[in-house]
């Protein structure tokens, strides 16, 4: 197994800097707000061919200012026990705080290697910030620039050092994970679905809207399979969207969208259904992602035998652009109906990665013509000479023809729908693109 590091400390000394900067990415959000990570984060790392894993943290502080430092605190504990290696982050800026010894304090108590490292120490001449800290006990520190890079190769020399000996033995190939990116407005119950699935207080869970604001992942198996579950902030209107962290938060979300294949779309059914549920449900076809439209909170809508039916159509009203996506009423709450996601998640995951041949395409494109004939543009039918599979997840098609522009949008939707029909693509988005056949003098 990969070695895990955890990176903790209090508020604002650049937890998130650092894992960016080890990292090489930018998955944690940065901003100079104290407490912006309230969810673990991770991501992946490597220094002198060890590969790793970072953990970022929510900071740690004992004073419950916003309502989430005791929940941050918990979060805290198991970044802790589920690490190799924890990093507790100090502040070379601002100088030692209160805090610091606190968290020093529960540091002595764990029995496993701890780094101290005294961030923002841009330089040698910054060196002199380190004295005070070691008023606090410790025996080594190491000073480094998260922002600037400086102490940092020396800093990953000695914690690369100290990873278990074991590490990365017994490993195996994994199973292909599915990632399903779990999206929608705020407060529809995102976080409390994957909790469900999971089993466990895995991510933090509020009535206040836009409580998650980092995107997530965890993985679970179900029925032997492997899952990556993508939780992310609540994607709110343009409008809304006025603090440049929610900005970010957004930002997080839709591109979480891009490195998912199914975007589960979550939306209040107590609510009802929203232009911004619609617009979210657009951002993940705009992306070529397979969706399951979810109505949740089911267990508190007054229904009777005809609710269900006269939602989903209410929905597929709406949303007609998703027809081929399933939709399902479920209960994060209770679990009702949540474990049918995975069987709907499996049947759009074999569609979505399938692979059509180039025979059965052209059969299939040459009888949807003959049926329905193509259009006229500039005076001259449109022929069509040649169609073949270009890609897979989403199966993605071209058709080779004399008049790329000439093929009306309609006339492509229908050939959308003979393929779906024909190849029995039914729950995945499909793309379809014209060129002109090459080689030959085009006509006209």
């Amino acid at each position: 197994m990969k070695p895990i590091v955890a990176v903790v400390g209090r508020p604002n000394v650049g937890k998130s800097t650092f894992f960016n900067r080890v990292t090489g990415t930018r998955d944690a959000l940065v901003d100079n707000i104290p407490g912006v990570t309230r969810d673990r984060n991770y991501g992946d790392a490597s220094w002198d061919g060890i590969e790793f894993t970072v953990v970022d943290t929510g900071g740690f502080s004992q004073q419950d200012i916003d309502g989430f430092a005791g929940q941050i605190r918990f979060q805290l504990q198991q970044a802790m026990e589920d690490a190799d290696v924890i990093i507790l982050m100090l502040d070379g800026k601002g100088g030692a705080s209160p805090f610091d010894a606190d968290l020093i304090k529960i540091l002595r108590n764990v029995s496993k290697p701890v780094f101290y490292a005294v961030n923002k120490i841009d330089g040698v001449e910054k060196e002199d910030n380190l004295y005070e800290f070691y008023n606090l006990g410790v025996d080594e520190l190491f000073p480094v620039s998260s922002e600037h890079g400086y102490g940092i190769p020396d800093f990953l020399d000695a914690l690369v050092a100290k990873f278990p000996s074991e590490a990365g033995a017994g490993t195996r190939p994994q199973d292909e994970a599915v990632s399903l990116a779990v999206v929608g407005r705020p407060n529809v119950g995102k976080s409390s679905l994957i909790n469900r699935i999971l089993g466990s207080e895995r991510l933090l869970v509020s009535d206040v809207p836009g409580t998650t604001r980092d995107a997530i992942d965890s993985i679970c198996r179900i029925k032997g399979k492997s899952y990556r579950l993508i939780d992310t902030a609540g994607i709110r209107r343009k409008g809304k969207v006025s603090r440049k962290l929610e900005k970010f938060s957004v930002i997080k979300a839709l591109r979480s969208l891009d490195r998912c294949d199914i975007a589960l779309i979550v939306m209040d059914a107590y609510e009802g259904i929203t232009d911004q549920d619609v617009t979210i449900a657009g951002y993940a076809l705009e992306r070529g992602r397979g969706c399951i439209l979810l109505l949740n909170k089911w267990d508190i809508v007054e229904k009777d035998g005809r609710t269900a039916r006269k939602y989903i159509q209410q929905l597929r009203s709406a949303a007609r652009f998703l027809n081929f996506a399933p939709a399902l009423t479920v209960s994060a709450k209770t679990g009702a109906k949540v474990s049918k996601i995975f069987s709907l998640t499996d049947e759009i995951y074999r569609q979505y990665s399938s692979r059509i041949g180039t025979s059965q395409m052209n059969q299939i494109i040459e009888q949807a013509t003959g049926q329905r004939e193509p259009g006229i543009h500039r005076n001259r039918r449109i022929r069509f000479y040649y169609a073949t599979q270009v890609s897979a997840k989403p199966p993605t098609f071209v058709c080779f023809v004399n008049y790329p522009e000439g093929v009306h949008f309609s006339y492509q939707r229908y050939l959308v729908n003979q393929i779906r029909t024909a190849a029995g693509l039914d729950k995945t988005p499909i793309r379809l693109f014209f060129k002109a056949r090459k080689g030959r003098r085009q006509e006209g």
